[in-house]
């Protein structure tokens, strides 16, 4: 398939679900609280922009899934992680490792996916959860952009998810990063790159088909 077919695609395939991936508190965000990780400026605006985009996907039906990286506090599960450029962050019972629940509108109840590492789907139950949502399109937001949206992204690609990036709502490591990351995001699935004011359009515009859960042994569409 040539790039130009593929980018004739509509902006949502199938069901969609909006992806908030580590708005937390603190770590990537606020310098300087446990820590941290080197991240370009931004956040606040980035946060008011989710703040919209749950707000839309709410009205619209639209599955929202808050990703929160989280580590033990002996630090057994950093790995490899803390071999670069990051510190100590996103410490189990920090305030700091908390969403971001009060700016971009988290509540009890909301789908959230704990990681341990930087794609939303190593490790965790996310594969699980939009295969019961019959989800088909990922809408990618939050940060890093060359980190976590990044290698997030590529792991959707890789099972077949049609994915799209909200460039301005993620945040890189540096300027420099953030732009890298979305070519190398767009050299995936051409059409990748959307801003947000195209899927608030989307979700206003989106009709949801009737969702039934699967129930067991039932094969999924």
């Amino acid at each position: 398939m040539s790039p130009r077919t593929a980018a004739a695609r509509p902006l949502i395939v199938g069901r969609p679900a909006l992806v908030l991936v580590d708005f937390q508190r603190g770590g990537a965000y606020v310098p300087g609280e446990d820590g941290g990780v080197p991240h370009m400026s931004g956040g606040a605006e980035r946060r008011r922009i989710a703040r919209r985009l749950v707000a839309a996907a709410r009205s619209a039906g639209v599955p929202v899934i808050f990703v929160q990286e989280i580590h033990r506090t002996d630090r057994i599960d950093f790995g490899r992680e803390l071999d670069g450029s990051e510190d100590v962050h996103c410490l189990e019972g920090m305030r700091s490792t908390e969403i971001a629940a009060e700016e971009i509108d988290f509540r009890p109840g909301d789908y959230l996916v704990p990681k341990r590492r930087y794609s939303a789907f190593y490790g965790t139950d996310l594969e699980i959860l939009l295969k019961g949502l019959k989800v088909q399109t990922l809408i990618l937001t939050g940060g890093l952009t060359d980190v976590c949206v990044h290698y997030t992204f590529v792991d959707a690609h890789q099972g077949d998810y049609y994915c799209r990036v909200v460039e301005d709502c993620v945040g890189g490591s540096t300027h420099e990063a953030h732009a890298a990351a979305l070519r190398a995001m767009e050299y995936l699935q051409s059409g990748a790159r959307r801003r947000s004011e195209e899927i608030l359009a989307a979700f206003a515009g989106w009709k949801p088909a009737p969702y039934v859960p699967c129930s067991v042994g039932e094969e999924r569409a």
